[in-house]
C-alpha cells in the first residue's frame, strides 16, 4: 500500500470518528500556568511593569467551571410574554419604585447631568443585576484568563483581560473585590472590562469609578453609556401596537433604513394597541415582532435602538422599556 493511500486512509477514518469519540485537548490547572506565563511575557512586552503582572496573576487558577458555564448556555426557547414574567415580575416593579424612591434626589441629579430620564437607569439597573444583588463571585481575572486559554475565543477574551489588568493598575477596585459574572462581566451595571474603560463614570469624584459598591458610579455609569451612544430625553423608548388584517411583514426590523415617521405606519395600517390613532407627531420609528406576527409588536424609537447597543437582544430592550414604563406609572 502506497504511502499516499495509506494517509487518505486515515484521514477518512479520522473524519467518520465521531467527535466525542476523539475528544477535544484536555486543558488543565498545568496547562493554564503555561498560558498565563507566556502571556505574562507578551504583556511585558506591551509595558506592564513585572511586578505589577506578579500580584496580578498571583492565585489566578483554571476555573474549568466558567468553561461548562460557557458551553453549556440554554438555548430552550421561550417568548417575550414567558421572559417578561421572569424578568419583570411584579415584585421587581415593587423592588424598581422603593429604590427609586429612595435614591431619588441622586437620580435626578445624574438625570439632569446626562439627559437621561431616571426610570430608564433604574430600568437597566434592575434588568442587569437586580439591583445590585446578582453581581457574579467569579474571580474576574481568573474568568477571563480561563476563557482566553480555553481558546475558543481567546482574541476577545484576552482583550478583556488586559482591560481588566487597567482596571487594576488605575486603581478602581481592589483585586479580592475584583468579581463578576463567570465570563467577566462586572458590578451593578455589568460591564465587560473594556465596556468599563469606556464608559464607566466617577460622578462623587473620588477618584474611584466604582460600578460595585458605589449608586452615584453606578447610575452615572450606565447613563454616562446611554448618553454616549445616543440617547435623548426628549423621548421615549416605543409602545405596544396592533396591524390591521393583511399587514406587509416584510416592513418590521431594526434596519435603520425601515424607519418611517408614525403618521406613515399609521397610512400602513399601525394603531395603538387599545386601537386608536397613532400620535401626531414628527418621529421616526421602527417596527418589531419579536415572536412574530402572532406575538406581541411594537414600535421602537431611536432610543431603543440605543439599548440595542447595549444588548442585542430585542426581548432585553423591551424589558428595560416596560419596566420603565411600569415605574413611570408608580405600579
Amino acid at each position: 500500500m502506497s504511502r499516499f493511500v495509506f494517509s487518505m486512509m486515515m484521514l477518512i477514518c479520522v473524519s467518520l470518528t465521531p467527535l466525542s469519540l476523539l475528544g477535544e485537548p484536555q486543558k488543565s490547572q498545568a496547562g493554564f500556568e503555561q498560558y498565563i506565563k507566556s502571556f505574562k511575557q507578551e504583556a511585558l512586552s506591551k509595558g506592564y511593569d513585572a511586578g505589577f503582572l506578579d500580584s496580578v496573576f498571583t492565585g489566578a487558577t483554571f476555573r474549568q467551571r466558567v468553561v461548562k458555564a460557557d458551553k453549556n448556555q440554554p438555548e430552550r426557547k421561550i417568548t417575550l410574554d414567558t421572559y417578561l414574567a421572569t424578568r419583570v415580575p411584579d415584585w421587581k416593579v415593587k423592588q424598581a419604585l422603593d429604590l427609586f424612591a429612595k435614591h431619588r434626589a441622586l437620580l435626578e441629579d445624574v438625570a439632569q447631568a446626562f439627559g437621561v430620564q431616571a426610570r430608564f437607569i433604574v430600568a437597566l439597573w434592575g434588568n442587569e443585576s437586580n439591583f445590585g444583588k446578582i453581581m457574579g463571585k467569579y474571580p474576574v481575572i481568573s474568568s477571563l484568563a480561563t476563557m482566553a486559554y480555553e481558546g475558543r475565543r481567546e482574541e476577545m477574551f484576552k482583550k478583556q483581560l488586559y482591560a481588566a489588568m487597567d482596571i487594576l493598575r488605575q486603581g478602581h477596585i481592589n483585586q479580592d473585590e475584583f468579581l463578576g459574572s463567570w465570563a467577566g462581566a462586572m458590578g451593578q451595571s455589568q460591564f465587560m472590562p473594556t465596556s468599563f474603560l469606556h464608559y464607566a463614570y466617577d460622578f462623587d469624584g473620588d477618584g474611584k469609578k466604582d460600578i460595585w459598591n458605589n449608586p452615584a458610579d453606578v447610575f452615572a455609569s450606565i447613563a454616562n453609556f446611554l448618553k454616549t451612544e445616543g440617547w435623548s430625553d426628549k423621548g421615549t423608548w416605543g409602545r405596544q401596537v396592533k396591524l390591521h388584517d393583511g399587514f406587509d411583514i416584510s416592513l418590521a426590523g431594526l434596519d435603520k433604513a425601515k424607519m418611517r415617521t408614525l403618521d406613515e405606519w399609521q397610512g400602513l395600517g399601525v394603531t395603538k394597541y387599545d386601537g386608536s390613532a397613532l400620535p401626531n407627531v414628527n418621529v421616526k420609528a421602527s417596527l418589531i415582532m419579536p415572536d412574530g406576527e402572532k406575538g406581541r409588536i411594537y414600535l421602537v424609537y431611536d432610543n431603543f435602538h440605543t439599548l440595542m447597543g447595549w444588548n442585542r437582544s430585542s426581548y432585553f430592550g423591551v424589558a428595560v422599556g416596560y419596566l420603565s414604563d411600569r415605574i413611570k406609572k408608580g405600579r
